[in-house]
């Protein structure tokens, strides 16, 4: 096994979506009963609208191989432009393996790239493809592990991205994703399990990317969950509670769950109505509307932005019907 650069690990087995009461209610306790709509719910998200990256249109793996190495130190806009430079200088992986390795670093260094270790080796990965494997790359997670610096999660995510072929993907987003959407604990053991479980069976590619997609578009450690229109949030255990903390998230945010989070919602759902009762506006605002957070909690935000001027409440037929102030 070769040295291991990365962050993240991938988990190798996957259950029945039959199996979900008995394999995963104790890793997952607030997962719903049906998987597949968690499932057809996030590939559709994803498949709807995503950040056009040029390494997803690719299914290369030389190109996704440069492309992970190159993101594990660099925010991804930046290495856009690296990642396209690199390919104009060195199209292929003979290209590359036959490259001076002194050339490569100095590329490395002169597009700000992190670590030089990276460039050399990749530089010796693409040498082993020549030599050891005739030019074609391994097509599974344990073939592309014995490539020089390639650890579990790049040797993961190429499979999935260039082959289709991958595990699921356990990295620091998809940990946030999973114990905030469904309770998960901060154990690796019961992230794999869960990530193995949801991943569906031969989707490796178009799952590890909508998951991690959701990870870093929707919930990032200040999550965006209403902006973002994340599609998980009508099973989402964050969502419901407020409590959006996470493994690399140790302490709440000040903006999610808070009241003010509640009264932006408020407002921008009465945005989209002339006007609703509290009882047509509660579950709009916040899925678990109904016992501790009902009609009196939802009375006393509105009344609270009415004292604000932002809002207008109307007693009406018995009814408390609320508008935006005109």
């Amino acid at each position: 096994m070769t040295d291991d650069v990365d962050e993240g690990s991938s988990s190798s087995s996957q259950a029945s979506p039959d199996d979900v009461s008995e394999a995963v209610e104790a890793d997952a306790p607030a997962l719903p009963e049906d998987a597949d709509a968690v499932r057809e719910a996030l590939v559709e998200w994803y498949e709807a609208d995503h950040r056009e990256f040029p390494w997803r249109r690719t299914e290369d793996p030389y190109e996704i191989l440069v492309s992970e190495v190159m993101s594990q130190q660099t925010q991804l806009g930046r290495v856009v432009s690296a990642w396209e430079d690199f390919l104009d200088r060195w199209p292929t992986v003979s290209d590359l393996a036959a490259a001076d390795r002194s050339d490569v670093v100095a590329f490395w260094t002169n597009h700000s790239l992190g670590y030089n270790n990276r460039a050399k080796y990749l530089h010796e990965a693409a040498r082993q493809v020549r030599d050891d494997y005739g030019g074609e790359f391994p097509e599974t997670p344990e073939e592309l592990s014995e490539l020089m610096g390639v650890g579990p999660y790049t040797a993961n995510a190429v499979a999935s991205f260039a082959f289709n072929n991958g595990d699921a993907v356990v990295d620091t987003n998809v940990k946030r994703v999973l114990h905030r959407a469904f309770d998960v604990p901060d154990d690796d053991a019961a992230f794999e399990r869960v990530a193995s479980f949801l991943m569906p069976a031969g989707e490796s590619r178009v799952w590890n990317n909508a998951i991690m997609e959701l990870g870093g578009v929707a919930c990032g450690k200040t999550p965006t969950c209403d902006e973002s229109g994340c599609p998980w949030r009508r099973w989402c255990h964050a969502y419901e509670t407020g409590d959006f903390t996470a493994p690399d998230v140790p302490e709440q945010p000040s903006f999610e769950g808070s009241r003010r989070q509640f009264r932006g919602r408020v407002v921008r759902t009465l945005g989209e109505y002339d006007e609703l009762t509290l009882d047509a506006l509660g579950p709009r605002i916040r899925v678990d509307y109904g016992g501790e957070y009902g009609r009196e909690w939802l009375r006393e935000l509105a009344a609270d932005l009415a004292d604000d001027g932002l809002v207008e409440v109307e007693e009406r037929d018995g009814e408390a019907v609320v508008r935006l102030r005109r």
